[in-house]
């Protein structure tokens, strides 16, 4: 789905739309030696990032695309993104990282365990939940390496405990819809 139609739904709301964070200055695995109370032990966005970050907000409130929920990783590079993006957010520990840089299936396991619930949730009637996270967090739940940053996805929660993923954008493409 794209163009029109993907407008014509996300305006319609329903969905949940999975963004990995905004650019960073450089993308390295710092989950093991970051504090996610101290900004300055983990990476940030970068200038880029920033831009991005306000492009997809513009993007939503040019378009009147709904939102309902933003909920943010505890990463400073998550909830900058969601903030600057979207304004309110709430931050959730479920969307951090496991402070490991190489994930045995257990620890995969238990990142999808924690995403699901949010990917699955059903918005508020006429809204779009949003969330704000890493790539290794959505990959444990799908299977898909979200690259680049700031990349976001659309996906479909059935009500049952599941979902599907009908779009994926860039940050520039959400004022181009």
């Amino acid at each position: 789905m794209s163009g029109e139609e993907l407008l014509s739904e996300l305006q319609d709301g329903g969905y949940v739309i999975y963004f990995r964070h905004a650019q960073t200055e450089k993308d390295y695995a710092d989950q093991v030696t970051a504090d996610v109370n101290n900004c300055s032990t983990q990476r940030v966005l970068s200038e880029v990032g920033l831009q991005q970050a306000l492009t997809i907000g513009d993007g939503f409130i040019t378009t009147e695309i709904p939102i309902g929920t933003v909920t943010s990783s505890e990463y400073c590079r998550a909830w900058a993104t969601a903030a600057l993006a979207f304004g309110d957010y709430e931050k959730d520990p479920a969307l951090n990282f496991l402070p490991f840089e190489d994930y045995t299936d257990e620890q995969v396991e238990e990142m999808k365990a924690n995403v699901t619930p949010l990917l699955t949730a059903v918005p508020e009637d006429g809204t779009n939940n949003i969330i704000v996270g890493h790539d290794d967090i959505f990959e444990s739940a799908t299977g898909i390496y979200p690259d680049p940053q700031g990349i976001a996805y659309i996906v479909k929660p059935d009500g049952n405990g599941s979902f599907e993923i009908i779009a994926n954008m860039l940050p520039e493409e959400w004022g181009q819809l």
